[in-house]
């Protein structure tokens, strides 16, 4: 069955304001995707690969309940490129998975809209290239560094965390589209708007002639 929808890679780093353009874009009527929610979900008591994670770093990374402790296994993983590999080889595989049976379910639904796929390594993992676009949400570096310490307080953790991901004018230059978010938010969301129109373009010349 041949894909109907426009699929749309949305990434950028901590603190570009990337959650706030997936916010514009879903308002707009785009359907959204979040590698986060999916990342979650892989990690649920009971699934595999969070008795992986387990039998990696020990028990110490789960919560009296039995979830993950999230933060704890961050500042483990954060601090040690080779711990966060070995996570991303656990979780990763079972993302894309997921990933792949909502892709499967919105083609045979006939779905034919703009599907939009909100993940913050997308670059990192390689997923990029099988996007039909990729927007990179980016802002100057003093922006980013400033909004991340209002969100969550910790330098040192927020220096590992964009230590650990790659530079954004690297991403930017993979971009179809870059959405510049150092401004405020009406200059976020007429660029935005222009995004969203050009995406309605490209899916309307995919309808004339499907891929």
């Amino acid at each position: 069955m041949t894909r109907r929808f426009l699929l749309v890679g949305l990434t950028g780093g901590i603190a570009t304001g990337k959650s706030t353009v997936a916010d514009l874009l879903r308002g707009l009527g785009c359907l959204l995707i979040d590698a986060d929610v999916l990342a979650r979900e892989v990690v649920e008591p009971g699934e595999p690969a969070l008795r992986e994670i387990v039998a990696e770093f020990g028990a110490g990374v789960l919560q009296p309940d039995g979830t993950l402790d999230r933060k704890r296994l961050g500042a483990i993983v954060f601090a040690d490129a080779a711990k966060r590999r070995r996570l991303e080889q656990i979780t990763h595989p079972a993302i894309r998975e997921r990933f792949a049976r909502r892709l499967q379910a919105l083609v045979e639904q006939g779905f034919d809209g703009i599907v939009v796929f909100d993940a913050p390594v997308m670059i990192e993992s390689g997923n990029y290239r099988n996007m039909d676009r990729l927007i990179v949400v980016a802002t100057d570096e003093a922006t980013q560094r400033a909004r991340a310490l209002e969100r969550d307080g910790d330098r040192s953790d927020i220096e590992r965390r964009i230590a650990s991901q790659m530079p954004l004018a690297e991403k930017a230059t993979l971009a179809d589209y870059v959405i510049d978010n150092a401004g405020d938010r009406a200059a976020t969301e007429a660029q935005v708007r222009r995004v969203h129109q050009a995406l309605r373009a490209d899916l309307e010349a995919r309808r004339v002639s499907p891929s």
